[in-house]
This record gives C-alpha cells, structure tokens and sequence, in this order.
C-alpha cells in the first residue's frame, strides 16, 4: 500500500527546475496551505547518489532533478516522517513520464518507501492522495510563471548594459521578495498581474545603462536542461564571463505547447470533441497572462517582446509539423526562430545525451533552419553525467569566437558605409 501525503503533517520537497521561477511557484502552493521547501543541492555528491540508485538508462534531467531529492532525504536535514517528495512529468513518450516510479524505486532500494510520492504533470495533475489542484491554485500558480518569466528577460537584457550591474541584482531581488509574499498571502487574478508587471518593467527600464556592441546569444533545448545551472554546468554564469547578452525564451510558452496538444492531436488524428474544447480552453487562459505579458512591455521598445503562441506556430511549421510533439516538438526550433529573427542569432541549443526526442527536433532541425536563416550560428551542446566541462566550455567559446568575428565584419561595413 502506497503511502498516503497528508498536507498538514507533510512538507513538499520540490527539485529546482527553473531557478528564477521556482520560489514564486513554491509561494503560489504555499498560498493553498501546503508547506513546500525547494530544492537547491547540486554537484558531484547529487548525481553519483542519483547513479547508485536510479537506472543508468534513465536521462541526465532524472538524474539531476531526482538526485536532488534522494540527497535531500538522505542529508540528515529533514526529518524522514514529515517529508513528501513531489516530482514534475511531461508525459508522453518522454523518458520523464518515468520520474515517479523511479523516484519510487530508488525509495524502496534505500529503504524509506513509506515517504509519499507527489507526482504532477499534463496527463496526471496529482496523483498523491491530499493534494489537489483547484483553479485558485492554477491562477496562482500562473501569475508566478509570468512574474518568472517576465524577471528572467529584464534581467539578462540589462545586465550586460547596466552601468551598476550589481543595481540589477538588487532590483530582481526586491522584486522577487516582493511578488513571493503577495502570492503566498493574496489573490492573484489578472488585473493584479497587469499592475505588477507594468510597475516592474517601468522599474527596470529606469536602470541607467551605456551603448554597447556585445554579442547576442539565445539559449533554447531541453526544457531542464536549457534552465537549470545544476544540469548546464552554470552555462548563464559562463556566458556573463564572456561578455555577452543572452535570452531564454520563457515558460509559459512550452505550457501553452503543452496544454494545446491534445487539441492538435484530435484535429490531425480524431479524437473527442470534449477533449479538444478543454485543451483550446487551457490555452486560452494561458494566453491571458502571456498577452499582459506583452502588453507591459509594449511601450518600452528597448525589450524584446516574446511573440503570441500563434506567431510561434507559424515559425515552427516552417521548419516541423505541429503533429511533432514528442519532447519539445515542433516548440523547440520555433524558438530558434524566433530568437534569431529577434537578434539573436547565435544559439546554443542545450540537450541532454541521448535524448531521442530533442536530438531530433533540436540538432536533427538544424540544417533546415540554417537554409532558412543562413546569418544564423548554431551549435549544439551535450550534457551528461560524465561529459567533460572543458569541452563544452570550448565548443561554446568557438560559437562566441565566430560571432564576434562576424559582429566585426558587420561594424566594418557600417563605418564604410
């Protein structure tokens, strides 16, 4: 019999997936009266207890991701009757369908199957008896991936230009502290999100900071990978070190791949009506929060504006089907093109080793987007366990040598013009 998760003797263990968001997200399930704890743990001592207890088979994320929780409970900190682990799923063909019941087994291989499991994804919101999803929570659980995302693109946009960078970090601080507060303790419909959004994007667009030339570069792959600087060997901070500016296309646009899926499954290949209704229904609400998105930074054309999810199709159906959505799908080169046709055309695409899916969808679209895009600087990444930092750090360093060079050609023919 599987252990039951109880909300008020449990607290809620919850891996780091993406840095930013993951404190508003944790906020907005507090608000429910769930105690929820994230995880931050990373490093060699994670990934070889991660080695010894889940299936070598299984991908880098798993390893990352359910490493984190099998050091945490493994650590001493936590006492062993009060703790549930709640793991996130893609579903589908992904080798992430698979987290819960792995996390499951390496529990029992350690001995300690009597800590409930909380898994939560797009084809089984809760499966831990006590926790439940209700339309409160969804809102909540909205607003903080568009404050994350929104925090995210200020940031690395005015960092590299700011001339106090540490300004920056002090104002996504404050903010942060702020928006975490609000989402545990009030309501977060629409009309608040719209208020705090436009205050923090004027707040930022107030910076001070200097014209320069710096190289652009985009950051799409896995959707762990890609976020996590436990899994990409702390790619944001060796790009800071570089002197460039870098974008990650945010996260409410894969949920809204996501959430729509099934309603492109059922016009490609049949299926219920009502599923179909459901799923547009989703991403329509989805849209909401993207469009406020948009709307704040609209007056402040020094932003880059993430476009609608439909511009997003329009560019992925040049390059795949919208009937590919295993893994990133059809999203993933959608966001290369979008990225490059906003500026940044060197893009690191960050996968991990031997992931079918994104290795076909990622570097198997590379080609037809360089037909499209021949400005376009692309290279793809390898992460793993055992692959060397070095060499990742050197592939990257030759994409930065080549744009430079090319940032130079460009300068050349703008003064001689």
């Amino acid at each position: 019999m599987e252990p039951k998760f109880q909300k008020q003797k449990h607290t809620l263990l919850m891996p780091d997936l993406f840095p930013i968001h993951m404190e508003f997200l944790a906020s907005a399930i507090r608000a429910s009266g769930y105690r929820v704890q994230v995880l931050r743990s990373s490093g060699k001592a994670v990934l070889d207890l991660s080695l010894r207890y889940i299936h070598n088979d299984m991908c880098y994320p798993a390893m990352c991701s359910l490493g984190q929780e099998l050091h945490a409970i493994t650590s001493g900190e936590f006492p062993l009757d009060s703790i549930a682990l709640i793991q996130f799923q893609t579903g589908g063909g992904c080798r992430a369908s698979n987290y819960g019941m792995m996390l499951k087994k390496a529990l029992e291989k350690l001995k300690l199957s009597q800590i409930p499991v909380v898994t939560f994804g797009f084809s089984n919101l809760a499966l831990g008896s006590g926790f439940s999803i209700t339309p409160l929570m969804c809102q909540r659980l909205l607003a903080a991936l568009t404050y994350g995302d929104l925090l995210m693109l200020l940031t690395n946009q005015i960092r590299p230009y700011a001339c106090q960078p540490s300004q920056v970090q002090a104002l996504a601080s404050q903010w942060s502290a702020k928006l975490q507060e609000e989402l545990a303790t009030t309501r977060s419909g629409i009309t608040r999100v719209k208020k705090n959004i436009k205050q923090m994007v004027r707040a930022f667009a107030a910076i001070p900071t200097q014209v320069k030339q710096k190289v652009r570069v985009g950051i799409v792959g896995e959707i762990y990978v890609k976020y996590s600087p436990f899994a990409n060997n702390h790619l944001e901070e060796f790009l800071q070190t570089q002197d460039c500016e870098y974008m990650l296309p945010g996260v409410l646009g894969f949920i809204h791949y996501c959430l729509t899926g099934p309603a492109v499954d059922c016009e490609l290949y049949g299926g219920s009506p009502i599923r179909r209704g459901v799923s547009l229904a989703l991403g329509r609400i989805v849209q909401i929060y993207e469009n406020a998105l948009s709307q704040a930074l609209a007056p402040f054309p020094q932003f880059h504006r993430p476009p609608s999810f439909q511009e997003m199709r329009r560019k992925g159906e040049q390059v795949l089907s919208r009937g590919v959505r295993m893994g990133e799908g059809w999203y993933l080169p959608a966001e290369m093109a979008e990225l490059i046709e906003g500026g940044y055309p060197n893009i690191i695409c960050a996968q991990p080793f031997g992931c079918l899916p994104n290795h076909i969808v990622g570097r198997g679209t590379l080609r037809k987007l360089q037909s499209l895009y021949p400005q376009a600087n692309i290279t793809s990444i390898d992460y793993d366990a055992n692959v060397s930092q070095v060499n990742q750090e050197n592939r990257i360093k030759l994409l930065l040598s080549n744009a430079r060079d090319r940032l130079g050609q460009q300068q050349t023919a703008s003064s001689i013009v």
